[in-house]
C-alpha cells in the first residue's frame, strides 16, 4: 500500500516545477530537505537516484506544502564514504569541505582510526582537525602525555585542538576553523560529538525539534547524520558514533596518499620489494630513525599495506 502511495506521489510530482534543496537528513527512503528560504520539507526520493547523502544538493518537486519528492541529485564536489562489513561503500556525508576527528580520554584513543580518518579526508580532498573533547577530566600531566603522544599530526598539516564541550572551555580555535565552512564531525561513540553540537550550536534544540516535526518519526536524529546552521557561519554535520572506521574501497596509491609524510621516502629504499620492516638501507626506517616519520605513523601504514594485499 506504502509503495503505491509512494508511486501516486511520483506521478503527481513530476508535473509540479522544480526546486533545489539541500538534504539535512535522510531516514530511511525519507529525507529531508532546506529550501532556498531555510524552510523544511519532507521529501521521498526516486529508487533509481541510488544512496542520497546528508548534505547532498537535490531537485525536488512538491507534492504538498510541507511534502515532496526528489527527482535528481546535483554532482558533488565531495563525497565521504566508509567500506562495511560486507566490502560496499556507504556514503556518509557530501559536498564536505572539511573532517573534525573527535578524540576523548575515554574511550582510549586510537592513532589508528585516527590515520583512516585521515586517508578517507585525502581521498575526498578536504583537510582534518582532530578535536580532543572531555580536557576537563585530565590534569597536567596527563594532558601533557596526551598532547606529546599527538604532536606529530601538527606536523602533517592537522591541527590539534584541546576541549571541553561540556565546560565550554578551548572552543575558539575550533569555531575560527569551522567558519564558512561544511563540516562532518566523526569519532568512537562515547567522545562526546552530540555534546560539542551542542556546545557549538545554541539553537540546536530549535534547529532538532524542527527537523522532528518534519521527519514524522520517532527515530532520535543522532542515528542519523545531520546537518546543522553554526551561529558563526559554516555548517556541520553531526555523524552517529562508530566502533571502528574503514576508508572506502582503497587501492595502494590511495593508502600512500593518505600517509603524505611517508610519500617523499617512498620508492627510495634498496631494495625493489622492501617490507619496511628489516631490510638495510630501507628509506622509510632511516627516515622513521631521524624523526622525519613517526613510527606510529610508519606501523599503521604497514599494518593497512598488509591488510591490503590480504584482500
Amino acid at each position: 500500500m506504502q509503495e503505491s502511495v509512494q508511486s501516486e506521489q511520483h506521478d503527481s510530482a513530476s508535473k509540479e516545477p522544480s526546486h533545489a534543496g539541500t538534504v539535512i537528513c535522510r531516514f530511511g527512503r525519507n529525507l529531508v530537505i532546506e529550501d532556498n528560504k531555510q524552510q523544511l520539507i519532507h521529501c521521498s526520493f526516486r529508487q533509481n537516484l541510488g544512496h542520497i547523502a546528508c548534505g547532498d544538493r537535490v531537485i525536488y518537486q512538491q507534492t504538498s506544502e510541507q511534502e515532496g519528492v526528489v527527482s535528481a541529485v546535483m554532482d558533488r564536489q565531495t563525497l565521504l564514504t566508509r567500506a562495511t562489513f560486507g566490502g560496499e561503500e556507504k556514503p556518509l556525508a557530501a559536498n564536505i569541505t572539511q573532517m573534525v576527528i573527535v578524540l576523548a580520554p575515554q574511550p582510549e584513543p586510537s592513532e589508528y582510526l585516527v590515520d583512516q580518518y585521515l586517508i578517507a579526508a585525502r581521498r575526498v580532498g578536504v583537510p582534518a582537525v582532530i578535536t580532543i573533547n572531555k580536557a576537563d577530566l585530565l590534569d597536567e600531566a596527563e594532558t601533557e602525555a596526551l598532547q606529546k603522544r599527538f604532536a606529530h599530526y601538527e606536523l602533517i598539516d592537522c591541527p590539534l585542538i584541546f576541549i571541553s564541550a561540556h565546560q565550554q572551555q578551548g572552543l575558539k580555535p575550533l569555531t575560527d576553523l569551522l567558519q564558512h565552512q561544511v563540516s562532518i564531525l566523526v569519532g568512537q561513540s562515547g567522545v562526546g560529538k552530540s555534546s560539542l553540537t551542542n556546545a557549538l550550536i545554541p539553537d540546536l534544540d530549535l534547529q532538532t525539534q524542527k527537523l522532528s516535526d518534519k521527519r514524522q518519526v520517532g527515530q532520535h536524529t543522532t542515528s542519523a547524520s545531520t546537518l546543522y546552521d553554526l551561529p558563526t557561519g559554516g555548517r556541520l554535520i553531526d555523524s552517529p558514533g562508530v566502533r571502528s572506521f574503514r576508508p572506502g574501497k582503497i587501492d595502494l596509491q590511495t593508502l600512500e596518499n593518505g600517509f603524505a609524510d611517508l610519500a617523499e621516502f617512498l620508492g627510495h629504499c634498496r631494495f625493489r620489494d622492501c617490507s619496511h620492516t628489516t631490510e638495510p638501507d630501507c628509506a622509510l626506517l632511516k627516515a622513521c630513525e631521524s624523526g622525519a616519520i613517526h613510527p606510529k605513523r610508519l606501523e599503521n601504514f604497514l599494518h593497512m599495506k598488509k591488510e591490503l594485499e590480504s584482500t
